[in-house]
């Protein structure tokens, strides 16, 4: 009853959601390898008891059945075998991988496509070899060729794969991997969702004054709790052009909602419509995944930064902090995109709820900074990245740029700094201030920056400062 239960969740999905789910499990893929191994070995079958291959081959590559016996239950066991340490190998890089970086980690190590093909591999492997034992009789007269060929071959297999998957694994442990391939992931989504998004945005202005009054509007409510996971936006516009109603998003994908939570907002400009056709486009559940939550990307490698400033591991940290300057990049450009998403009759039909660069700003770097307590090299490296963003991205985002560097810092309150700290976070935070058009605000920074060295170490820094200041 659960195994059907299990299968019927499956078809309830989206398809989106759905291969994203399965992409997550470890039992999708080494079921194709299982399927294509019973093939195989029926295939082989065929060879030696239907055609009788070893009629057209040299003697020499042949067996007997009872010597290809003793061979196959060798290579059984010698494939199990391997098999328990690619699992035990596993259960170690899970374990290393939760307990040292992030739990969030252990799907994207799952459902990472060479895991699952290694696995897969030897699954089939060992499903194809035992097949192949069980129809092989004890006859001395019985000239067998294909079986052993193809067995040994396989055992071959399954024999590079385990090295290639401890290398892997070894590779895939390493800090700026496990960075750049969450970062890499959490581009893919957002690529997914403006490709999803973009034939329905519009070059076309939208003034709050033609918006309809909100005490006309209907709400939505859910009949559950959990998370906003995903929202099917070709099909809900579809279905608003057909009911004629304008369609507003109260939460944001990724957001948690309890039972009887506003989530759409609808106003109808004919007929009264059915709410419940809309719920069938929305998928809430209860887990955040990453299908369509930008934010949930930033969020995994913020926490990986954390662990590893728990675990005093400051090359982590450093290596994360870019990848979350980058993703930060990549995120500010899609947030230039219209919350307005209109039909083929270019009428509007949704309004998302849509958050500005500022909140991803400091989804990525807040907690990061906060829980680094001051510390200073983890504070220039957080400047440096903020005003490397400061040359790459446009003049909309300077000001949330240097308004989040300024708090950083203010924070620095009551707190003693080197001088040579003092000089290097001085030194980043004047780049930005040029880049952003903030100098005049940067001399009170400077002074009070210059509060929190020693007084003749100040003069020291304020002196080397001004020389920074010189055009070379």
């Amino acid at each position: 009853m659960g195994f059907f239960y299990y299968i019927k969740k499956y078809f309830k999905m989206s398809r989106r959601q759905r291969k994203s789910e399965l992409k997550s499990t470890l039992w999708f893929m080494p079921f194709w390898y299982i399927i294509g191994a019973i093939s195989l070995s029926a295939f082989t079958f065929y060879l030696d008891y239907g055609i009788d291959v070893s009629l057209y081959l040299p003697a020499a590559i042949g067996f007997s059945g009872q010597t290809l016996q003793v061979l196959l239950s060798a290579l059984v066991g010698g494939v199990l075998t391997l098999s328990a340490f690619t699992i035990n190998s596993l259960l170690v890089a899970l374990t290393t991988f939760s307990g040292q970086f992030s739990s969030k980690m252990l799907v994207n190590f799952v459902s990472d496509r060479a895991t699952q093909h290694v696995l897969g591999i030897f699954n089939g492997s060992f499903i194809y070899v035992l097949l192949n034992f069980f129809y092989v009789t004890h006859e001395e007269e019985e000239y067998i060729v294909a079986t052993p060929i193809l067995s040994i071959l396989t055992a071959i297999t399954a024999a590079v794969t385990f090295i290639y998957f401890i290398n892997h694994t070894t590779t895939w442990m390493q800090v700026h991997n496990i960075s750049f391939n969450m970062n890499a992931k959490s581009k893919s989504v957002q690529a997914s969702l403006e490709k999803e998004l973009k034939p329905y945005h519009l070059e076309k202005e939208v003034e709050r004054e033609s918006l309809p009054s909100e005490s006309d509007g209907k709400v939505i409510k859910t009949s559950q709790s959990g998370y906003l996971q995903v929202a099917d936006f070709s099909r809900l516009i579809k279905q608003a052009n057909r009911d004629d109603i304008l369609l507003r998003f109260d939460v944001r994908i990724g957001e948690f909602v309890v039972e009887g939570t506003p989530v759409l907002t609808y106003w109808e400009y004919g007929q009264t419509i059915n709410p419940d056709r809309y719920f069938k486009s929305i998928e809430i559940g209860v887990k955040q995944t990453e299908i369509q939550d930008l934010e949930y990307g930033l969020i995994k490698l913020a926490e990986v930064a954390i662990k590893a400033l728990g675990h005093n591991d400051p090359l982590t940290v450093t290596n994360t902090i870019h990848q979350i300057a980058d993703l930060l990049k990549s995120i500010g450009q899609s947030t230039n995109f219209s919350p307005y998403l209109f039909d083929k009759e270019e009428e509007l039909r949704i309004i998302l709820n849509q958050k500005n660069f500022r909140y991803y700003l400091h989804k990525g770097f807040a907690s990061i900074r906060e829980y680094a307590n001051q510390n200073s090299n983890v504070m220039t490296e957080l400047l440096t990245m903020i005003s490397l963003l400061s040359k790459t991205m446009d003049k909309e985002v300077h000001e949330d740029l240097w308004e989040f560097a300024r708090q950083t810092i203010l924070g620095f309150d009551n707190y003693s700094l080197y001088e040579n700290d003092c000089l290097y976070i001085l030194e980043q935070l004047s780049e930005l201030s040029k880049n952003t058009g903030h100098q005049q605000d940067y001399l009170f920074l400077l002074e009070y920056m210059l509060q929190r060295v020693s007084s003749k170490s100040a003069s020291r820094v304020a002196l080397g400062d001004r020389e920074n200041e010189q055009p070379r």
